[in-house]
């Protein structure tokens, strides 16, 4: 867990103050790259700006399940655990609905897959031509597990999960139609039983995965525990993260459904078999315990067009298992003889041997960086990269140099879905799946009011984070008076205001003036408030009591 601040928060200007902020924004550069974040927190998605403000919310009926996306339209795409007994494939990380909101949080599609037989976990992914790839787990009974190869030694349940991806086009408000699969089932290796499906030589087939490698673990059912799905249109392939086997792969997706259960077909010439893996070589025999990179990672995304190290690809390293423990943020760039045709020289590993980057903190020991699950890294226009670190619901964005310019804490507890305090102690249980931000250029946000609300915690401080945009004012010759006050509020300022919005300590906007230097608080009840003061792309926050 991140635990240095760059600098603390300053007071607000009033005769009350504030301790140094313990949760929502708790530091911030003018280096951090200005956009909004989302973020999937117990039943709602928040999209935040820098300071923590709200800026739109989606209300669910369900947790996270896990991914959540917002559309170049202004949709969001969130899928929702079910917990309704529909299933009884259980294991963390599982959803089984899939929701799409409009704007202002309007279902417009809804789509459950989840029954004893198959259920959506962990990811999906918006495609742009309007349909969504979602990850399942399937079951293979044990004997059809034994039948594929498995070694029954090493099956410690009477079942095994196989990983699906299907391709879903949205019909009406609850239906879909599937256009397309793929199976990790149909592209299985082992040389264990030669009277069985699938032998044949492991290390000299590395386009499909050993069914009896384990990668140290005891044969349960959910022996890959897939977490992430992710989609390159410019190559038509899907890069797939098995956290179990701490080894990424990439698929073709411009195969026929039929294509995609062989190994010959599509762009690729190869069907549904891996045209690259990395991370873990001694999955196909080609490495031992030291050529290992990857332990049980997250996110691995080919870096966008248009941004430094693009094409190249992204993972979250969370470090867990490896010794000494810590996390590290890697890019990777992917030998290539032509775009998406992987080079690979027979009988050996994968390249590349090492990273082209990496961001770690081994600073202390054990590390302060450090995610056993979950978690997130993104490249941002700017250069700079932001980083969940998601196990302890932390965000934060570092620049070129690794300094961070921005983190911000997740005040909301996953469980209840309570705020904390600010000033107060984090929640026990404010885990991340993961962070994006959007650009302000984004296309979703073109023609929307962006008028942001108060922060998710309670008794905000976000004046420091307000202060950097606000250079260009002299803080100091503006005033308000009286405080406390009994009727109205004045404002004292040689620039013009254009609103004065009155907050509760619970966020609670009760009442608003615009083109005013006054705001009459007669009507409020007794007790403490936040007043934002707007200038002309401007704004300041004061504390005020109301007696």
């Amino acid at each position: 867990m991140i635990k240095k601040l760059l600098f603390g928060f300053s007071l607000f200007i009033s005769s009350l103050s504030v301790a140094q902020n313990t949760v929502g924004t708790v530091s911030i550069t003018e280096e951090a790259f200005e956009a909004y974040t989302l973020i999937s927190i117990h039943t709602k998605a928040y999209l935040i700006n820098n300071c923590g403000e709200v800026i739109n919310e989606w209300n669910s009926s369900y947790l996270p399940g896990n991914a959540v996306y917002l559309l170049p339209n202004g949709n969001l795409l969130r899928a929702g655990r079910l917990e309704d007994g529909s299933s009884n494939i259980i294991f963390g990380g599982l959803g089984g609905i899939i929701e799409l909101f409009d704007w202002d949080g309007n279902i417009i599609w809804s789509y459950t897959y989840s029954t004893n037989e198959f259920r959506q976990h962990h990811d999906v992914f918006p495609m742009t031509n309007g349909n969504i790839l979602i990850l399942a787990a399937t079951v293979l009974t044990e004997a059809e597990a034994i039948a594929a190869g498995r070694d029954p030694n090493l099956l410690s349940q009477n079942r095994l999960f196989n990983e699906q991806i299907i391709e879903v086009e949205p019909i009406g408000a609850n239906q879909g139609n599937i256009v397309w699969e793929w199976n990790f089932k149909d592209h299985l290796i082992q040389d264990f039983d030669n009277t069985k499906a699938n032998f044949g030589d492991v290390a000299l087939t590395p386009g499909k995965l050993d069914i009896n490698f384990l990668n140290g673990g005891n044969g349960g059912s959910n022996w890959l525990h897939v977490n992430s799905i992710q989609y390159d249109q410019n190559l038509d392939q899907i890069v797939i993260s098995s956290r179990n086997l701490s080894e990424i792969y990439i698929i073709d997706h411009s195969t026929t459904t039929a294509e995609a259960a062989t190994d010959s077909g599509g762009n690729y010439g190869r069907g549904g078999d891996f045209l690259y893996r990395w991370g873990n070589p001694q999955t196909y025999r080609q490495g031992s315990e030291t050529d290992r990179v990857l332990y049980g990672q997250h996110y691995p995304h080919y870096i966008p067009d248009g941004l430094n190290d693009a094409g190249k690809l992204m993972i979250f390293n969370n470090g867990n298992g490896r010794t000494p423990e810590y996390s590290e943020v890697l890019i990777v760039n992917p030998p290539t003889s032509s775009p998406g045709f992987y080079s690979y020289t027979i009988n050996t590993a994968y390249g590349p041997t090492s990273s082209d980057y990496s961001y770690s903190d081994q600073s202390t020991d054990p590390s302060e960086f450090y995610s056993s699950i979950l978690s997130s890294a993104q490249r941002l226009p700017n250069g700079n990269t932001l980083v969940c670190e998601g196990r302890f619901g932390e965000i934060f964005e570092i620049d070129d140099n690794e300094n961070i310019v921005w983190e911000y804490i997740n005040p909301i507890d996953g469980v209840d879905g309570t705020a904390s305090m600010q000033g107060g102690e984090r929640p026990s249980i404010n885990s991340l799946f993961r962070a994006t931000k959007y650009a302000p250029d984004f296309p979703a946000f073109a023609g929307r009011d962006l008028s942001p609300s108060p922060p998710l915690e309670f008794n905000p401080n976000i004046t420091a984070c307000q202060n950097l945009s606000t250079t260009d004012i002299d803080i100091s010759s503006i005033s308000l008076y009286p405080n406390p006050a009994s009727d109205y509020i004045h404002i004292t300022s040689q620039y013009p205001v254009d609103k004065l919005e009155l907050y509760s300590v619970l966020g609670k906007k009760v009442h608003e003036v615009t083109l005013s230097n006054s705001i009459d608080v007669s009507a409020v009840k007794s007790g403490v408030y936040f007043l934002q003061i707007h200038f002309k792309h401007k704004r300041i926050s004061k504390k005020i009591i109301k007696h």
